[in-house]
This record gives structure tokens, sequence and C-alpha cells, in this order.
């Protein structure tokens, strides 16, 4: 493949990493690192199915599918003619009382596919504002049904479920909220479900495990009052932390407690929806019935902004009647072009059996990666599909982790730049313990599974002799 030589930018003065540098604010960074010279801005300037190209030439493996958005890989001209034709046609409008043709061609395709009778798709123009969404539907509903004071939400240690002042409020990883405090009231927290971090009588019993995790849930419920509680938030594969499957049973007692409470169960599958773990909702792969679900990110595989907050006819069937509305909206909640793109992308997911290939190709990711449980520093490698997160230890009999200041040294300090620059772009995360995370596009195979768990094999193998 060739690469014109414009889309490269040459280091030095006027390079786009300086530009980057001295104007742009990115998400998540340590800009310390650029400002003090020690380190130059990566720069990604094009993409091409499972690889994409920094501003020097060099090709990256996308372990992570850009941030678990770029399910049909990079490059797909149909997405990039979809959104062309459809700005020709109508480049906006707004969903406030008025409607469009692929936003309600988007919301009857969505519907088909969600669980039981999801069948009403409000859009947003991503995960965060579709769990904000839900939160405020949830509020809104138990007063119009004549429970007020059910507004609090439950959901786990470690969860990430977006950055929005209420969003945030239900993540549950403290670094990322302490900086913004006071928050919205009301979010609870319980443990999840990493059985490798679980009691040790519960390691070798998955279902005990799961049901143990899941009456945590119910004992929140109790302690609080069910009359306070109106929803239950959980990833059917939980993202933060590194990839924590459902144990058996788990979801089938959070539905039991949920009924038995009267609280509504939301499903959030900003990352586990359109193919990462399966289907087109994991919901529906992992026998999950929930009252909403959120969903964002690979509904364009990243090619136009646009997520959804998709409610059954429970949840809806207040709003039929009278005066009552739901006071909520985004400018660009459902657009045109967006809609227009993920209609084309769930297109490509139809035509290359894509949710077919990731249910026969999951298995053997996981077997590549678990090769490297031969290493010393590989204490665990979990997830589901192609979803996965390998959790690094200092000492596997014991399951020791790193202090704070050998895994800022470990992932910050060597292994991100490491990984990066043998050619895999990945995660290397400690919001909860340190792992690694991958969730490559989707249409990878083999080779690329084998070349992820070389890259990986080497650079961990230098990690190890660097402790």
């Amino acid at each position: 493949m060739t690469i014109s030589p414009q889309a490269f930018s040459e280091p030095g003065k006027d390079s786009l990493a300086d530009k980057a540098r001295d104007h742009l604010w990115m998400h998540f960074t340590r800009h310390s690192t650029y400002e003090s010279g020690a380190g130059h801005v990566p720069v990604i300037v094009r993409g091409e199915g499972a690889y994409i190209w920094d501003d020097q030439g060099r090709r990256y493996l996308d372990g992570l599918a850009g941030l678990f958005t770029v399910q049909v890989g990079h490059g797909r001209q149909e997405l990039a003619d979809a959104a062309a034709m459809q700005a020709r046609e109508l480049a906006f409008f707004p969903l406030w009382s008025y409607a469009h043709p692929r936003a309600i061609e988007l919301a009857e395709r969505l519907a088909a596919s969600a669980p039981g009778d999801l069948n009403r798709v409000f859009f947003t123009t991503g995960g965060g504002e579709a769990v904000e969404t839900a939160w405020k539907l949830a509020k809104q509903y138990w007063k119009l049904v004549g429970k007020p004071l059910k507004h609090k939400v439950v959901s786990r240690s470690v969860a990430y479920h977006g950055t929005p002042q209420g969003a945030l409020s239900i993540t549950g990883i403290p670094e990322a909220k302490m900086m913004f405090e006071p928050l919205v009231p009301g979010g609870l927290k319980v443990p999840n479900t990493n059985i490798y971090r679980a009691e040790e009588h519960h390691r070798d019993d998955p279902k005990a495990f799961g049901l143990w995790a899941a009456n945590r849930i119910a004992e929140a419920i109790e302690f609080e009052g069910p009359d306070t509680v109106a929803a239950v938030f959980l990833e059917p594969v939980q993202n933060s932390g590194g990839c924590f499957p459902p144990p058996p049973g788990y979801f089938d007692r959070v539905r039991e407690i949920c009924d038995q409470y009267d609280v509504l169960l939301v499903a959030d599958e900003t990352i586990c929806a359109f193919g990462r773990i399966g289907g087109m909702f994991a919901s529906e792969d992992l026998g999950i019935l929930p009252d909403m679900i959120t969903c964002a990110k690979g509904m364009t595989s990243g090619y136009s902004p646009i997520g959804a907050m998709i409610a059954s006819e429970r949840v809806f069937e207040p709003f039929k009647h009278g005066t009552t509305y739901f006071p909520h909206g985004y400018t660009f909640g459902g657009h045109p072009v967006s809609a227009a793109v993920a209609l084309a992308n769930l297109d490509i997911f139809d035509r290359e059996d894509l949710y077919t290939h990731v249910r026969t190709e999951g298995p053997n990711f996981r077997a590549t990666l678990e090769k490297l449980t031969d290493l010393p520093i590989v204490g665990d490698v979990r997830g589901e599909g192609f979803f996965y997160g390998i959790e690094l230890v200092k000492d596997k009999a014991t399951r020791e982790t790193f202090d704070d200041d050998e895994s800022e040294r470990l992932l910050r300090g060597f292994l991100s730049k490491a990984l990066f620059d043998a050619g895999l772009y990945c995660r290397a995360d400690d919001r909860g313990d340190p792992v690694i995370q991958l969730a490559p596009p989707v249409i990878i195979g083999q080779k690329e599974f084998d070349d992820i768990e070389g890259i990986l094999r080497s650079v961990l193998t230098e990690a190890w002799s660097r402790l």
C-alpha cells in the first residue's frame, strides 16, 4: 500500500506534533510530558483495515479499534460515501418534535435487534450522553408512575460510564471523579465480577461467585431503601479494570433482584454492542433482558458520532398520554449524517457476516492470548468475543499486584510507549489493577492475533526484566 508523502509531517519547529503541543488540549492526557520536551505527540494521519499510520510513515496494528469503536476497520469507502450522500441531501435537522428518514430507519433497525420489547430509541451523540439520558429518564419515569423518591443508581466498583456529571456519579473510579465533586447525589457502588480478585473460596466456583456478587446489589438496595433506588447500571462485560465477564447466573439473579424491588435494569453497551462480544447487542449474547440499553461507539464504527438510549415499552408507556413529555435532548442527537453512516455500517456487518465471524474467531483470539500466561508477569487473561484484558502481576503464585509507584513506572513509564513503538496500539490501564486491554477491529483473524501475541510477548518480557 502506498501512502502519499503529503500525509506526513516533517519533524521540526512547525511539525504537526509541535502544533498539537502548543494548541490542542488532548483528552485524558498528561501534557507535562510534551511541554518538557521529553515526549513527542503521536499524530495519526491515516487508517486502512486494522492498521493506522503516524505522521512519520510508521504503521501500527490498531489493537483497540481506536477506542473500542472502529469495528469494521479503517478506510471504508462506503461509509464515507454514505456520509457525503446524506450531507448533500439533508445535512442537518434536529429531532425536536420533527423526524427525518435516516433517524426513523435507524431507530427501527435497532429496535428490531434489541432484546425483549426495547422498541423506543432516543438518540444522543455518544455513550456518556446515553447514560445521562437513561438516568434522567429513570427518575422521570418513577415520578410519573407515583414513586417520586426513586432516584438513586447502583453501579459497580471500577466501572466507567462516562464523564457528564450524572454519568460520572455512576462511574466507579474514584480518581476520575475527585476533581469534579460534588457530583450528582445518589450513586451507589457494589463489587464487580473480577473473579481473579475474588476471595479464594469463590475462585473455583464461578456460579457461587456470581450469586454472591449479584446479591450485593440486593443488599445495597435494601440498605438504601427500595423506594429510593431507581436503576441498576451494568455493562454486560465490564470495561475498566480489565474486561470482567459475568459469571454464570449473574444476570439472571440481577434481573430477579430488579423485579423484586421494582428497579430498572440498564445495560450499558457503549463498548459491548455492535459485534464487540458477538451480536448486535451483548445483552442478547449473554441472555440479559434489560429495561434500557445505552450504546454508541461501534454503531458507526466511529466514522461519525452517535449514541442511543433504547427503552422498553414499559418505560415509554407514561409518555403516551396527555401533556407528558421528556424535557431532554441534544442538538446533534440522531444527526442525519451519523444516522446514514450507522445504517451503512450495519449493512457491512450483515453483508460480511461479522457477527458470526466474532463468534467463530473469538475463541481463537482467546487461545492465542492465553499463550502469554507462560510469562511470569501475566496473571490472567479474560474477556469475551473481541474484547480482552491481560492482568499483570508481580507474583503469579500469590497474585500480588504492583504498588502505585511500580504501576506508574511499568504502565506509563514503559509499557504504553514500548508497545506503540513495537507497532501495537492498545491500552495499558491502571484504573483498577494493571492491565493491557485489547479490542481490535472485528474484521481481523489469526494472522493479526499472532502478531498481537508476538508483540506483547516481546514487550512484556522486557518489562519483567526491568522490574
